[in-house]
């Protein structure tokens, strides 16, 4: 059975705490996960690996994400590379969610946002609990025609309905809990999580969310209507959506990647998943630091470790 560290998120804890739970009677277990087909990652990361090795027992190093870790025992994993590394993670392990140490080796991340050199300050407490893991809203996508579910999707960022080709207007009917809200008539529309609100919807001009938050985010992309505004709402309810008139390249795109073709009357379901991705945080990391670095709301841009700074 894995080991019990740290504690879990409450939210009446402050962003910046070390947790005051027992000390492990044993090493913690790790998996270790890195976008290997990025040589300048893969060097880096491996050059943490005798770091790694003097605070964890690595069970698993795995440079392609092709291990099926649905049934792998571990405390944690150890993610090297940028928000698309921790993607892919997530996605690599389903519905048995292990906390996760994330790394940045790329640039603007919001959810790999340890360097690698405060990765050698950090394994010391993580070995011995010092930490919290903070559990995140996932979704369930389905896409249904004439009742039958024609794909199933476990997501942690975003859904988005898009246009595509021939790259004209589309109106996309959006429900909650069964209620026509209203139509759209846009590029495409997105259905975003809390972690998902600083990606896709944020370059869109959506509004940032506490990832801890409960809670999704509708945004149309490039509206007709300029008083169409993101929505945000509960993740207890049932978003769909629904395009009348699709475009022959009108597609669902999950965390990025295209799943389906849309035709006249599919219905896109988006709701909360009983997958919660696991964020491990330790002192000196925050939510607000977070925000604080990687958007420059100090006048600095970081961009990532190793990367430039760009000041104003």
């Amino acid at each position: 059975m894995p080991l019990a560290l740290g504690v879990r998120y409450d939210r009446d804890m402050p962003d910046i705490t070390a947790t005051t739970g027992a000390t492990p009677q044993r090493r913690p277990k790790v998996v270790v996960l890195c976008a290997g087909d990025r040589p300048h990652i893969h060097q880096r990361a491996e050059g943490f690996r005798p770091a790694i090795a003097a605070w964890a027992d690595i069970a698993l190093w795995d440079l392609s994400f092709a291990q099926p870790l649905a049934g792998f025992e571990a405390d944690m994993a150890i993610v090297f590379g940028g928000d698309g590394s921790i993607l892919r993670a997530a996605h690599q392990m389903g519905y048995r969610q292990l906390p996760v140490l994330a790394v940045n080796l790329g640039r603007l991340g919001f959810l790999a946002d340890l360097s690698g050199e405060e990765l050698l300050d950090t394994l010391p407490r993580v070995s011995r609990g010092e930490f919290r893991v903070v559990e995140h809203l996932m979704f369930e996508c389905r896409i249904e025609r004439a009742g039958q579910v024609l794909s199933q999707h476990l997501g942690l960022n975003e859904v988005a309905v898009l246009a595509g080709p021939p790259f004209a207007m589309l109106d996309i009917h959006l429900y909650v809990d069964a209620e026509l809200v209203t139509t759209y008539s846009c590029d495409g529309l997105i259905v975003s999580t809390p972690v998902g609100s600083t990606a896709h919807s944020l370059s869109a001009g959506g509004p940032i969310l506490r990832k801890d938050l409960q809670a999704f985010v509708v945004l149309a992309l490039s509206p007709h209507t300029l008083t169409n505004r993101p929505v945000v709402d509960s993740a207890e309810r049932t978003y769909e959506l629904v395009v009348p008139r699709p475009h022959e390249g009108t597609a669902v795109v999950v965390d990025g990647h295209v799943v389906h073709r849309i035709e006249p009357g599919d219905r896109v379901r988006v709701e909360r998943s009983v997958a919660r991705f696991k964020l491990v945080e330790v002192a000196g990391q925050g939510y607000y630091r977070t925000l604080r670095e990687k958007l420059g709301w100090g006048g600095q841009l970081h961009l990532g470790s190793g990367s430039e700074v760009i000041s104003d």
